[in-house]
């Protein structure tokens, strides 16, 4: 076995007390949230629960799961989310596919022009004029079709393809008669898994986020999106804290729409909460596979 040195042993010390310091720094917001979501509201509104819960209560949740805007704009948030990411992860591996293949004439010219779309936009005045024009204003398809692909995405998987799929047996399963869809579908993808795993992640995670453009293109209550409805609670209590102070008849109010604050904010973190253990370890290796290689 290989002796390691005091240097080593310390070096590895350090590199665990602050991997820890960071950890519970990262930590304490999100058990602090989960917490006061089920405490009662005068502890932590008093500033008596920093931590664990206190004077469990269920108020936030049930108020929740009674609010039929809520539970709509939840529906739409996962509707929104599963439809951009496949159309996302289509619309990228079409363009980063062909990007990929050395044999296509006038790839460094496109993946120029998009490069420049990185560094110069026609910004939000002829974004919206120009979905007005298209007819999607309050439609699903203005949260979708605007952000349906990523440039950064289509270069982070255009070097995955380069530098992690041998172009070798791209060239055998030519000559054996297979066509380029064919060649994408039965070889390129199955061993890109990966990197598609990280792209997932990495557009589920903006739709599921995202109000910007709902709060631009929508005027439809009902298609609203969690994240908008979240906003309007978060800004609406505030507002109503700062004209309340003072007035005690108000104060069960506050308190009542803080415990809907941290069960809205702990119900709409779920999701990508369950969804990043699952997808971690491709995350890192696809990633790093892609930045450190060709």
């Amino acid at each position: 076995m290989e002796t390691r040195s005091l240097g080593d042993k310390w070096f590895d010390g350090v590199n665990i007390a602050l991997l820890a310091i960071v950890s519970l720094i990262v930590l304490y917001p999100l058990v602090f949230v989960l917490s006061a979501s089920v405490s009662n509201p005068a502890h932590v509104l008093n500033g008596d629960m920093w931590l664990l819960p206190k004077d469990i209560t269920w108020k936030g949740y049930s108020k929740v799961l009674d609010n039929k805007e809520l539970l709509n704009s939840y529906g739409n948030t996962i509707f929104y989310t599963a439809a951009g990411t496949a159309i996302n992860l289509v619309m990228t591996v079409m363009a980063a596919y062909p990007l990929s293949r050395r044999d296509f004439a006038g790839r460094n010219l496109i993946m120029g022009l998009m490069v420049f779309t990185m560094f110069f936009s026609g910004g939000l005045i002829p974004s919206y004029m120009l979905v007005k024009q298209l007819g999607m204003l309050n439609t699903f398809w203005a949260l979708i079709i605007p952000s349906a692909v990523s440039i950064w995405n289509i270069i982070i998987m255009r070097t995955f393809f380069q530098s992690s799929i041998p172009n070798e047996i791209q060239e055998a399963a030519a000559i054996d008669g297979c066509s380029d869809w064919r060649i994408l579908w039965r070889i390129v993808l199955p061993l890109s898994i990966p990197i598609l795993a990280v792209m997932v992640l990495f557009y589920s995670v903006g739709h599921w986020n995202a109000y910007f453009n709902a709060l631009i293109y929508l005027t439809d209550r009902a298609a609203y999106p969690l994240q908008l409805i979240l906003r309007e609670i978060l800004i609406q209590g505030q507002m109503e804290e700062m004209v309340s102070i003072g007035d005690s008849s108000h104060a069960q109010t506050i308190m009542d729409e803080e415990l809907v604050k941290y069960a809205v904010v702990v119900i709409a973190n779920l999701p990508i909460l369950v969804l990043y253990p699952l997808l971690q370890k491709y995350f890192v290796k696809g990633v790093m596979i892609g930045a450190i290689k060709g």
